[in-house]
């Protein structure tokens, strides 16, 4: 229960503040079309999602306690410079802005799919789609660029009912549900194993953000007892509405129809209660995905912004304007997200949001590798002395974290361990041009070594 003897002041978060925050940065595009990314599974996609839950459950105890050691801001970046140094700190922040944009290019894609069933043309014609989807972010791009106070107007704006459509769904779809649909459980041609591994990486989309209670830490009431259940509270209520909104979707669509949706949901709303139910969701997800688009928009410029600062990112990206937005941060990340989907357009809305989810949760699952480990090597640099009950404590845990995150990264599957991998490596020229202007020595090719 809440300590609700100390009232919240204007500055301090409490747990409401916290809990909303958490809920707010995860529950987003996400469950609007993942219906449709794990219809190809079938039912046995719910025991994916129940061990992903499981998962962000023990990645949020992590989150918690590393969060009892600081009060920086800057969640896994933060934990991971202050453990293993610089370049670990950069490879973190360099992972997490790749999770950004190519999350904004997911996102765009689902917002499409969305608006596409409110406005078919949308859909029919691939150019009119992509069209769409770029200019959802090249707007918002101009929007942050003009300042945080106006992106923060469109982020209340659009937050209000982001959950409302899920509500409906979850609690009152279970009467509509066909019990032949849930068999066979996995239609995949897959293991059993094989086939909770890929829904696993899959549905951890949805949980990207469950850190968010971490980042702004100095400013949160008790940190060290609000976080840890801030964030499991906000784990456990998106757990409930993910399982319950996807069970529903399996149950009303045949698995060919829904797999082959580009808005799952407001067919399952259209299923359920005709035309006019299908489009207030429809109209709700939009709302929602724009709005989650926004707020990534906005990350992708902070993100660097704030490597760029701490001199771990080149400078270009600490450029501000004049109303102190990093425009050159904005520009840069959403002109790589709008790359992406160009390059993964042509597969299809459903082909194309799965991929790039996969890569975006690929990149995030080395932030949250790193701070699982991070707590004990923090402790011991600041000379603790780790007693072995503690040390098994601290060590299970972080165990628990880096195994789940090393499982997820095998479900994302080959080409997305391969060409996260090859994102990753390629921050590394930058990490080493970075060093040789902060030492002074030229970069133009006249390097001298003595």
């Amino acid at each position: 229960m809440a300590d609700v003897s100390t009232p919240e002041t204007a500055k301090d978060l409490g747990l409401i503040a916290c809990t909303a925050l958490v809920v707010g940065n995860m529950i987003g595009s996400g469950v609007f079309l993942l219906p449709a990314s794990l219809a190809g599974f079938g039912a046995i996609s719910l025991y994916g999602w129940t061990l992903t839950s499981l998962g962000a459950i023990t990645l949020a105890l992590v989150f918690g306690r590393l969060a009892r050691l600081t009060a920086k801001p800057g969640g896994p970046y933060t934990y991971t410079r202050e453990g293993f140094g610089d370049f670990a700190g950069f490879l973190i922040a360099w992972g997490y802005w790749i999770a950004l944009w190519s999350g904004n290019a997911a996102v765009a894609v689902a917002f499409v799919g969305y608006l596409a069933f409110l406005f078919p043309a949308i859909g029919e014609n691939s150019l009119y789609g992509l069209g769409t989807a770029l200019t959802a972010i090249w707007v918002l791009t101009m929007v942050n660029i003009r300042g945080v106070k106006e992106a923060g107007f469109v982020q209340v704006l659009t937050t209000v009912l982001k959950v409302l459509p899920l509500l409906a769904i979850g609690l009152f779809g279970w009467f509509w549900l066909q019990p032949e649909h849930f068999t066979p459980m996995n239609v995949s041609g897959k293991s059993d194993i094989a086939a909770i591994s890929a829904t696993a990486a899959l549905t951890l989309w949805a949980y990207l953000g469950l850190e968010s209670a971490t980042v702004p830490a100095g400013n949160v009431y008790r940190p060290e007892v609000t976080i840890p259940r801030a964030t499991i509270i906000g784990v456990v209520f998106a757990a409930a509405i993910y399982i319950s909104v996807t069970a529903v979707a399996i149950g009303v669509l045949p698995g060919a129809r829904l797999a082959a949706s580009a808005a799952p949901l407001a067919d399952v709303a259209s299923s359920m209660w005709g035309v006019t139910g299908g489009v207030l969701v429809a109209a709700g997800a939009v709302v929602s995905t724009f709005g989650t688009l926004n707020g990534f928009t906005l990350l992708s410029g902070q993100v660097p912004y704030g490597a760029a600062l701490d001199r771990v990112f080149p400078d270009i990206f600490a450029k501000v304007t004049a109303s102190g937005t990093p425009a050159n941060a904005l520009v840069i990340s959403n002109l790589l997200a709008s790359i992406l989907i160009v390059m993964n357009f042509s597969k299809g809305l459903v082909e194309a949001f799965t991929f790039i989810i996969l890569l975006a949760t690929m990149a995030s699952l080395v932030p949250y590798a790193f701070c699982a480990a991070a707590e004990i090597v923090i402790r011991l640099k600041r000379g603790e002395t780790l007693k072995d009950r503690s040390l098994i404590g601290i060590g299970g845990l972080g165990l628990l974290g880096f195994v789940y995150s090393l499982w997820a990264v095998y479900g994302s599957g080959e080409d997305v361990v391969f060409f996260g991998f090859l994102l990753l490596l390629a921050g590394i020229p930058v990490y080493v041009l970075i060093r040789l202007r902060q030492a002074g020595q030229p970069t133009d090719g006249s390097l001298q070594i003595d």
